[in-house]
């Protein structure tokens, strides 16, 4: 009896923190970012990023380097020196840029799906952010990355 309520416990808070568990994303520091097999500077280049600012998910760590996984899924690890706080977000679908936080905003421009987008601020369910030569308001759903 005991032990079915131990794992019945423990079960549940399995499930608790893993509902709970919030993705961490970075963004890319430079323009230029070698991806490796292996989390060392001896290990192969398996690719090159050359997207300053593009959002990675965190799915491991070892040491100084960092096990990525991008919008594409690709996987590799890169030094934590090529990794900043994120900043930056790519809309997942077809997006309105708003000048104001609302709907009923006056529009600016539309934005196709897997634009990368740099976050300035947010505000309950908006982010103001620049993209090219454009800045304005966005929905926060169907995104990539974080809006911390």
């Amino acid at each position: 009896m005991q032990k079915k309520i131990i794992f019945s416990l423990l079960v549940f808070f399995l499930l608790i923190f893993e509902s709970t568990a919030k993705d961490t994303f970075f963004s890319l520091k430079n323009n230029k970012v070698n991806v490796r097999y292996q989390p060392t500077l001896n290990s192969p280049i398996k690719y090159i990023y050359k997207k300053i600012n593009l959002p990675v998910k965190l799915i491991d760590k070892k040491e100084n380097f960092r096990r990525i996984i991008d919008l594409k899924n690709n996987s590799g690890w890169i030094h934590r020196s090529q990794l900043k706080e994120s900043n930056s977000i790519i809309n997942l679908k077809n997006k309105v840029l708003f000048k104001k936080p609302s709907n009923f905003s006056k529009p600016i421009l539309k934005l196709e799906k897997g634009r990368l987008l740099i976050i300035k601020k947010c505000h309950n369910d908006w982010c103001y952010i620049n993209t090219g030569d454009y800045s304005g308001w966005i929905e926060t759903d169907n995104i990539w990355g974080s809006i911390n």
